[in-house]
């Protein structure tokens, strides 16, 4: 008669009640230090180079193209030429001038006030936030060569003109971590489909962790985070402690893949987020003071960024316009700017308002701007097309002194001329602020260390926008 086999206590725990009992013992031996340690958070804080200004960044990305010259950058030559040809000097702008002689200059209908005690000019359409110009500073001079949308945007938000790279979120993370260990690091709110598609917030080659996190209007901003009701509370805390010690095995046997770490990641993200994201989400807790200073729509959503920063999380992005035309005004220019304007006036208004009370937007750097600018003549009869070569961005907080244009195009806004700012010195003037240098945040990929701005970027700039 074969003697019945022995089991020892740890195969019995593994074997028994589904593994449950091993899952403790697991638990009970990390709690001692007698387990291995498991791999490092790919998104826990790191140090920045330097001291930094900012420790945050929410960025505001007008989908379309703002025009410069009906938005912060004045042009009252445009007045004077209003329904003249261009001069002949700018034909070679590559402007698409199918007809110079029939695309005239357009100067803009907004009225342009001096605001604040600084007197910094912007249209008279901002009602709300020209209540704000002492703590902005506007970038007048920002330009790059790319005409059309789609490689426009990627250029703007990854430092190159075509898919595959990672976002500026995804860079910022990868620097400096995330201060929230039960929120994304990095996180997108849009108000429609952009034109690119998703991967403009994506983490190309870096570790998938750094990828943005997509954040919904409605009552479920993240689909399928909460549990069903069948699998809840300690019963899904045991069932993911089990999942996940099975995927780490599954890990260790292959060493190096780091989409299947950022999945175990996420799954781990995913079970804290249940209770962090509807409650950072959740504007009904906000007093009803606070919400109307921000307004509903695109104001929402700036609430939604101030309540996530505050929050630890390290970037959002906020992407208005999407869907239809947003800020692409080939035709009907002075009534969609306008329109468009008053949409995001409060949100702009509000956001930096409240920052600025709750002693945060020193830490928080502000952006607003969109993939390029538009002509300063007619398309169509009364559109504007676009134009890469000068336009105007703004950016508050972040230890950047307000109340000040920087830069310039010409006197007809065609194109940057005075201290012109190309987009990869933007990228390493973010990066600055926040205590990195563009040179030194690199990742190794096809060969070459890898970068935000490529072979480029001058971060100089950013010494004088935080200079008194």
């Amino acid at each position: 008669m074969t003697a019945p086999a022995v089991l020892s206590r740890r195969q019995m725990l593994a074997r028994t009640g589904l593994g449950f009992g091993a899952v403790a013992l697991a638990d009970l031996l990390a709690r001692d230090g007698r387990l291995a340690a498991a791999p490092p958070d790919p998104l826990a804080p790191k140090k920045p180079h330097f001291p930094a200004k900012a420790r945050s960044v929410i960025w505001l990305f007008m989908h379309g193209g703002p025009s410069q010259v009906d938005t912060f950058d004045p042009k009252p030559a445009l007045a004077k030429f209003d329904g003249q040809p261009p001069p002949a000097e700018y034909h070679g702008l590559k402007l698409q001038f199918t007809d110079p002689a029939r695309q005239k200059l357009m100067a803009s209908r907004m009225g342009f006030v001096r605001c604040g005690r600084s007197g910094l000019e912007m249209a008279d359409a901002f009602e709300a936030f020209r209540g704000c110009a002492d703590d902005v500073a506007v970038l007048r001079g920002v330009h790059h060569g790319v005409f059309n949308h789609t490689p426009g945007i990627y250029l703007m938000n990854t430092g190159h003109d075509r898919m595959g790279r990672p976002a500026t979120g995804a860079w910022v993370t990868y620097g400096l971590g995330c201060e929230a260990d039960d929120l994304p690091a990095f996180v997108v709110m849009n108000d429609g489909p952009l034109k690119p598609g998703a991967g403009v917030w994506g983490s190309g080659y870096l570790p998938a962790a750094h990828q943005g996190t997509n954040l919904r209007p409605g009552k479920a901003p993240i689909p399928n985070l909460a549990p069903p009701p069948e699998l809840a509370g300690a019963d899904q805390r045991r069932a993911l402690d089990l999942a996940q010690r099975l995927n780490r095995r599954h890990a260790d046997e292959r060493d190096g893949d780091a989409q299947l770490e950022a999945r175990i990641a996420s799954y781990e993200l995913a079970f804290r987020m249940q209770a962090a994201a509807p409650e950072a989400t959740d504007l009904a807790r906000e007093p009803r003071r606070v919400r109307d200073l921000y307004g509903g729509g695109f104001g929402e959503q700036c609430l939604i960024a101030r309540r996530l920063v505050e929050r630890g999380v390290r970037f959002v992005q906020i992407y208005h316009g999407c869907g239809g035309g947003g800020w692409d005004t080939h035709g009907g220019n002075y009534g969609g700017h306008l329109k468009l304007i008053r949409s995001i006036d409060r949100g702009c208004a509000g956001l930096l308002k409240d920052l600025k009370a709750r002693g945060l937007l020193e830490s928080t750097l502000v952006v607003w701007g969109g993939e390029f600018g538009r002509t300063p003549t007619t398309e169509g009869g009364d559109g504007r097309d676009h134009n890469p070569y000068g336009f105007s961005m703004w950016l508050a907080g972040g230890g950047v002194k307000g109340g000040r244009a920087v830069g310039g195009t010409d006197d007809l806004g065609f194109k940057a001329v005075r201290d012109p700012l190309h987009v990869h010195d933007l990228h390493a003037t973010l990066l600055r602020l926040l205590g990195l240098d563009h040179r030194r945040l690199t990742y190794f990929h096809q060969g070459r260390p890898q970068r935000l701005t490529d072979v480029f970027g001058d971060h100089d700039i950013a010494d004088r926008l935080t200079a008194g």
